[in-house]
């Protein structure tokens, strides 16, 4: 890094990212169940009917997973974000810090660099 490369994040990616996860956890959330309700007359036969109770009982379960997992992930993305900020805004102020410190000083003199 001492070439003048390091980290670079978007930010603005970062924080899109998160707002997108949480937007995808709200609507499996409150999405209604298109099987709810359904019986012979509305697909056909019972043992369809009984095909989608059991994928809706499993898509209940790994839905909940789901769930879990985005929220998780928007809010690891949302912290990513505003730690990426807090070390930026503490290393531009400690750099201005330092800056000010080396005014008026002499090379050869005084309080060195950080």
């Amino acid at each position: 890094m001492g070439d003048g490369e390091g980290i670079q994040a978007d930010l603005d990616r970062i924080r899109e990212c998160s707002e997108a996860l949480a937007a995808i956890h709200q609507a499996f959330s409150t999405a209604a169940n298109p099987l709810d309700g359904a019986d012979c007359t509305t697909v056909g036969s019972r043992e369809l009917v009984d095909v989608f109770d059991d994928f809706e009982d499993n898509w209940r379960l790994g839905r909940e997973k789901l769930l879990a997992e985005l929220e998780k992930l928007a809010g690891i993305t949302e912290f990513a974000a505003e730690s990426y900020e807090a070390v930026d805004r503490e290393l531009a102020a400690a750099l201005r810090a330092n800056d000010e410190v080396m005014e008026g000083t002499d090379p050869g003199c005084g309080p060195q660099p950080l």
